[in-house]
């Protein structure tokens, strides 16, 4: 781009765009659509969430795409210790099903995005995320509500490719290296946490998913025939060792992964609610997360009062809720977050697993701030409890039953013999006689 001033013509920088770049065909092609149709300086950025890729061979295809820089950033401990571990701690689970994975991962990545742009003097970030899923509103939202001076480009939404097939056809026709091929079927995303599946067969509800699309676990059936064990140590609601040894967020969860893997744990096919108001189907793999909320879970019920758990398990639906819309840079989501925080302040503790084809289960739990006290379960001990004392309560706890079948008899016209010496049993705790 060039400019003159008194006849001396000058080259003026190009805009910049900081990119969301996995490396496959979509961001791939947005790539070199963004430089070659609109002449945008385009910096790649790609975090590293646990995804398992050649991030050094990412940033070669794209500076060989035409990107001006390449990023790649780790943000996997991040991830666990400021998102999974909070989402874990809210017991927090949408629909009843998903765990989470990629919605969780999304504004962490949006975070990211914004403070590379802030750093390069940017003040465009392009995604590839289509006009018909979630992620489009997770990043958006998230950016606007970090830097809202940040503008959007969201190709899917503006150009005039149509399929998958048209960007390979760009692809080839711009040099750009690409693997994908349109027998590729599965929609995939993938982190330390968990592996999305979507499209293929998955797309009719009546199809089984096919063994072949599992990725990180297998099917319960080819899983070994032996009972494997696992203790997880938590601390403050934070598991922190596995079987006594400490290990730091990445290798703990790494591991958990490993055992419920190999124990085909984790694995659910599901169709949910998308934010956008269709519905989908989609196969989740989520191997230690399934072990780990199981664990969690357990050590709750060992240690919360009863109040405590019950209303935490209402604010667990709007934490999963917030979370799965991109709503996770909010006041009630922080909220929420304190409360969790709170009631996580004694929630340290030891739950052992059991771990057998395709479920995990607690067997054991201990903990200093355990409620469960022994002498106060046990039937015998009455110097501890005395259970006439039962009797009292249960006669102030009914009676609101009482009254309210004291008027219905008064309604239906008892004999008022009949209705005296009703009340007088209910009441007064007399007896029928004369």
């Amino acid at each position: 781009m060039e400019n003159s001033d008194n006849g001396r013509k000058f080259k003026m920088a190009k805009e910049k765009v900081i990119l969301a770049y996995s490396g496959g065909l979509d961001t791939s092609v947005i790539l070199k659509w963004l430089t070659v149709e609109f002449d945008y300086e385009v910096i790649a950025v790609c975090c590293d969430a646990g995804q398992g890729d050649d991030f050094e061979a990412i940033k070669k295809k794209a500076m060989a795409t035409g990107a001006s820089k390449a990023i790649v950033l780790d943000i996997r401990e991040e991830f666990i210790t400021d998102y999974i571990y909070p989402t874990v701690k809210a017991g927090a689970i949408y629909e009843g099903d998903y765990l989470l994975g990629t919605s969780m991962a999304r504004p962490l990545m949006a975070k990211k995005l914004v403070e590379i742009a802030e750093q390069e003097g940017a003040f465009i970030i392009a995604h590839g995320c289509t006009g018909k899923g979630n992620d489009q509103v997770r990043f958006e939202t998230a950016i606007h509500g970090i830097n809202p001076a940040i503008k959007i480009i969201a190709p899917w939404r503006t150009w005039d490719f149509k399929s998958r097939e048209d960007l390979i056809e760009y692809a080839n026709k711009h040099d750009i290296p690409i693997e994908q091929t349109t027998e590729k079927i599965y929609s995939r995303d993938e982190n330390i946490w968990h592996i999305s599946h979507e499209g293929g067969e998955l797309e009719n509800p009546w199809n089984e998913h096919k063994k072949t699309i599992h990725v990180l676990t297998c099917e319960p059936e080819d899983a070994p025939d032996k009972v494997e064990y696992v203790t997880i140590s938590f601390e403050k609601g934070i598991p922190v060792a596995l079987d006594d040894e400490k290990m730091d967020p990445i290798s703990l969860l790494t591991k958990l992964n490993e055992l419920g893997a190999r124990n085909a744990i984790g694995t659910i096919d599901i169709i949910e609610n998308r934010l956008v108001g269709m519905k989908s189907r989609g196969v989740y793999e989520t191997p230690g997360g399934t072990i780990l909320y199981q664990a969690h879970r357990d050590l709750e019920k060992l240690i919360l009062d009863r109040d405590t758990m019950q209303y935490k398990s209402i604010i667990a639906l709007k934490f999963a809720q917030l979370c799965y819309n991109g709503l996770w840079f909010t006041p009630l989501r922080e909220a929420i977050s304190a409360f969790v925080d709170k009631t996580q302040e004694n929630m340290t503790g030891k739950v052992k697993m059991k771990l057998y084809k395709g479920t995990a289960w607690p067997v054991a739990s201990q903990s200093p701030y355990s409620l469960y006290n022994e002498e106060f379960a046990t039937f015998s001990a009455d110097e501890v409890y005395n259970q006439y004392d039962a009797e009292g309560f249960i006669n102030l706890w009914s009676l609101p039953s009482k009254i309210r079948a004291i008027q219905k008899q008064s309604m239906e016209g008892v004999p008022e013999l009949q209705k005296e010496k009703f009340e007088k049993k209910i009441i007064k705790g007399g007896d029928f006689k004369e």
